[in-house]
């Protein structure tokens, strides 16, 4: 293993392709009682805690919307769901394995809510720290659970790379003082994400591609 060399990844959009099947059941669910602009609310969300991702949607609808009802909605249709890879997420974490690069896991959803997917993908061994939503103070942009990532691999921020898709995480890789890889799903990266980035790669396997070279270095 190359002495300071980590991989911290976000899970939403980036290893499972979750964050289509999250729209698309708000605007089923919401669709159903005419709740107008659901899926421009649910994008706003992308890369969001649960706390930050309510006070989004009551920007949106009214500080009376019955935010919790509609998400434990989705929560339920969507654990009824196997939520498929995104591709090349085996091969990526074999190389990982195979080279020795400790990685950890940094998203805004619900440990439990991760340990289940993790589990059923069978990738539950693959990280040696997992930082969920629901176990730090601050959502995305804010740099805490990067951070609290990187103390849980004991290495130095500067030490790690960053594998997001969201704006937010991005901001947030890049608060942390850490190399942030984008690879994109729902948002496409504007002149400021870019700023933020080592690169914008177009998958896992670009993404595996750029680290091998840089761990080669």
């Amino acid at each position: 293993m190359a002495k300071g060399f980590y991989v911290i990844f976000d899970m939403d959009g980036v290893i499972f392709d979750s964050e289509r099947a999250y729209i698309d059941s708000f605007r089923e669910i919401c669709g159903d009682d005419g709740i107008p602009f659901i899926e421009q609310a649910c994008v706003e969300c992308i890369g969001s805690n649960y706390q930050q991702t309510e006070r989004i949607y009551k920007k949106w609808y009214g500080e009376d919307w019955d935010f919790a009802y509609y998400y434990g909605k989705v929560r339920e249709r969507l654990g009824e769901l196997r939520l498929p890879l995104k591709p090349y997420v085996r091969e990526i974490f074999d190389w990982l394995s195979e080279a020795g690069i400790p990685c950890a896991l940094a998203t805004s959803t619900r440990r439990a809510t991760v340990e289940r997917m993790l589990d059923y993908a069978g990738l539950s061994d693959a990280f040696r720290a997992i930082v969920c939503g629901d176990t730090v103070t601050h959502s995305k942009p804010h740099p805490e659970i990067f951070l609290t990532a990187a103390d849980g691999l004991g290495a130095e921020p500067e030490d790690c790379y960053v594998v997001e898709d969201s704006f937010n995480g991005v901001r947030a890789g890049h608060a942390a003082g850490m190399r942030v890889l984008m690879a994109p799903d729902i948002l496409q990266p504007d002149d400021e994400i870019r700023s933020l980035t080592q690169a914008v790669l177009p998958d896992l396997r670009a993404v595996k591609e750029y680290l091998m070279r840089e761990y080669e270095k």
